[in-house]
């Protein structure tokens, strides 16, 4: 995993504030932000930006980059 700080561009939380990351991060022997990193289908892997499940679905679930 890159030295980025990965970050909701919604609402601005990191990962291991987000408990659907935690919960999941559990469950694959993982922490948070390595989990976003494998798993996050709207992370912007230059920025570090992505949209948790919640601020995803409050934006209308937006096809492009975060």
């Amino acid at each position: 995993m890159e030295d980025i700080e990965l970050i909701c561009k919604q609402c601005g939380k990191k990962p291991d504030e987000i408990q659907e990351y935690i919960d999941a991060a559990v469950q694959e022997g993982c922490t948070p932000d390595e989990y976003v990193f494998m798993q996050e289908g709207t992370l912007n892997r230059q920025t570090g930006l992505f949209y948790c499940t919640k601020c995803y679905i409050q934006i209308g679930m937006p096809l492009g980059t975060a």
